[in-house]
């Protein structure tokens, strides 16, 4: 069986790759399966970041590496907070990202709070061999936390289409328009040409 490592140590998203990976007959690996890999983050794009951490993991392990990043882009902060969404208010801190960004838009009207949450996978071979796909969801910003599901900018993403909060939708109805799981539905289209 071959192996490839996800550059994460979030049980939930390699759950979400492990569904897609294992009827290939892939074995898949985590970064909580190794000893600690030093990356340092400092990309200014989604795919920068997402290319980083797959380099830097397949250059230590010598497996083929799937790495993303992801991210809010909110139109009204000129795209901020981006590649920072995770530590927008400091490091890995929902609640205090949520009230950041809440407080940042504070006086903004509804129809000017246009937003997108985005994913980039890329995945490297130890030769360097790369694949990129990318992922994207549209919505607005709400003006307060609705919704008890998902985690992260969730509560305050509101989805046109579906007329929800991303935290108001269930696993299911989340994984068919979310950012990662377009990202990954494309990178599984190409993912035969690249393996």
């Amino acid at each position: 069986m071959k192996t490839i490592v996800i550059a994460t140590k979030n049980a939930g998203k390699a759950r979400e790759y492990r569904k897609m990976l294992t009827p290939q007959g892939i074995e898949i690996k985590t970064l909580a399966d190794f000893p600690p890999i030093n990356i340092n983050e400092n990309g200014k794009t989604f795919e920068e970041n997402a290319t980083i951490k797959a380099m830097t993991v397949a250059k230590q392990l010598q497996l083929p590496v799937m790495a993303d990043d992801s991210g809010l882009v909110v139109d009204a902060l000129d795209g901020a907070p981006g590649v920072y969404s995770a530590r927008y208010a400091g490091d890995h801190d929902d609640a205090a990202n949520n009230a950041k960004l809440l407080q940042k838009l504070t006086g903004v009207p509804s129809e000017q709070r246009t937003a997108h949450f985005h994913t980039t996978i890329v995945a490297v071979k130890p030769n360097g061999t790369k694949l990129v796909a990318d992922g994207r969801v549209d919505g607005h910003i709400l003006h307060q936390l609705t919704g008890e599901n998902g985690f992260g900018y969730d509560p305050l993403f509101y989805v046109d289409e579906l007329q929800k909060s991303m935290a108001e939708l269930t696993a299911d109805q989340k994984n068919q328009i979310s950012h990662r799981g377009k990202a990954l539905r494309a990178f599984m289209r190409n993912f035969n040409d690249w393996w």
